[in-house]
């Protein structure tokens, strides 16, 4: 029995013979693709020949750019005129299902062809691909779950992932499981984009042969500006805020209950702020579930009927959260979300955003040997996608629930969940996934010795 587990696992690593290397036959037969146009208001559109002849020079190219360039809808168009996904798929990889359904229905009305013909998505339990399409959105378990079932991934010839810079275990396993295939798979091209990249650690780990970097391509961001309002809400400890590391026993008080008081006044105080600056959505990031019940609570109380209170967090059924695609024009809308609305998902309409500063982070604990969702500040790259979100539609403002010193002393980028996550659990995925060992795995941020060592220690 063991033999054959080695087998199997062997079988996962590396191709049996060099026939099993390339790719095998085209999935379907070339097929042309109607005409394809880009919004000239999209600062990425400008950029469309440039990224596309990097593309066909290179295996791999890091797109960097801010939210609002119009990048996870206009990338895959660009590789479509660029010749890919004739006879393969282009996979476009999305952190959360909403992200995923809503791109693909945007994708598939620029070309003007049905949801599911040529451009379709799957999501679990969900599958809205036909035989003929050429676009496939999908979640990034999804893709990590086929790279099993195919190890050389052969239906496709390009594939995007879209907001590494959340850097989760899944972004995380997808990006050196690719690193692998990539030699083997000259063929396939690879592009890696996001609005707040590390992108020269990005380059350096997708070095080609001979150590030279991948290509970096910056585009612009939003097109209108946007300004930054800091009402600081004292509900942490202002020590807290800003360090760095903090004590489980400090995470476990950082929002009491009087603290939840002052947050949801200072959320109130806020949107009132907007509301004197005209019309508009105005979108309120803030760290759970519960804290959104609460502050939709006091919003409702507060404002009008006219004034349509609208949450929007992962546990909600799907066509609860699409409701925000559905804007009525005669309602101001405050949509309060998690930060599943933070990347990839443009609400329409927003032109204010009010930032609490905090997320709901998963953290493993080395003392009690658990993992907690704990809420934590933000990163800087975090607090920068959130005010992103505005400014779309003309100038726009977000209002930062903490202060401009606070902001420079945040950490620049959010902490991978690589670094963050129990190692036990990660080697149990990482073999049940029939991947290397953790030890040789080539992550962008590798693990120390002694978290590897760790984990093992708690597995035994």
């Amino acid at each position: 029995m063991k033999k054959k587990e080695d087998r199997a696992t062997d079988t996962a690593k590396k191709p049996q013979n060099a026939r099993e290397s390339a790719p095998s036959r085209p999935v379907r037969a070339p097929r042309e693709f109607p005409p394809i146009t880009y919004p000239e208001s999209l600062p990425v559109s400008e950029r469309r020949h440039e990224i596309a002849q990097a593309l066909q020079e290179n295996q791999v190219i890091i797109v960097s750019g801010e939210t609002g360039s119009g990048k996870t809808t206009q990338l895959p168009k660009i590789c479509l005129e660029a010749g890919r996904g004739r006879t393969r798929l282009i996979g476009h990889t999305q952190p959360r299902r909403l992200a995923a359904t809503s791109v693909a229905r945007r994708i598939a009305e620029e070309l003007n062809t049905p949801l599911g013909e040529l451009v379709g998505y799957q999501i679990r339990f969900n599958d809205r691909t036909g035989p003929d399409a050429a676009i496939k959105l999908m979640t990034d378990g999804i893709l990590l779950s086929e790279s099993q079932k195919d190890p050389l991934l052969r239906k496709y010839d390009t594939i995007i992932i879209d907001e590494a810079h959340e850097r989760s275990l899944n972004i995380d396993f997808l990006l050196g499981f690719l690193c692998v295939l990539l030699p083997r798979r000259r063929d396939l091209k690879l592009i890696i984009t996001s609005a707040t990249i590390d992108a020269d650690r990005f380059a350096r780990h997708f070095a080609d042969a001979n150590g030279k970097p991948a290509p970096v391509i910056e585009v612009s961001g939003r097109l209108f500006p946007v300004e930054v309002r800091y009402r600081p809400v004292r509900f942490l400890d202002d020590e807290d805020e800003t360090k760095p590391t903090r004590s489980a026993a400090n995470e476990a008080r950082r929002l009491d209950r009087d603290g939840e008081k002052e947050l949801v006044d200072g959320i109130v105080a806020a949107v009132d702020e907007c509301a004197t600056h005209g019309a508009g959505d105005i979108l309120i990031f803030l760290p759970g579930e519960r804290e959104i019940r609460e502050a939709a609570e006091a919003l409702r109380k507060h404002h009008p009927p006219s004034t349509q209170i609208l949450p929007l967090f992962a546990r909600m059924s799907q066509q609860e959260q699409e409701r925000i695609f559905r804007p009525d024009t005669n309602q101001r809308r405050v949509i309060l979300a998690t930060n599943v609305a933070e990347t990839s998902l443009t609400v329409p309409g927003i032109r204010f955003v009010v930032d609490s500063g905090l997320a709901r982070v998963k953290r493993y604990s080395w003392r009690n040997k658990v993992e907690q969702l704990q809420i934590e500040p933000i990163s800087q790259a975090s607090a920068n996608q959130r005010a992103g979100r505005c400014g779309r539609i003309g100038p726009g403002i977000c209002i930062r629930l903490y202060d401009e010193e606070g902001f420079a002393q945040r950490a620049k980028f959010t902490d991978p969940e690589i670094l963050r996550s129990s190692l036990a659990a990660v080697i149990l995925r990482m073999k049940a996934l029939r991947m290397s060992d953790i030890e040789s795995f080539p992550f962008v941020d590798r693990p120390a010795g002694k978290a590897v060592a760790d984990g093992y220690n708690q597995l035994q």
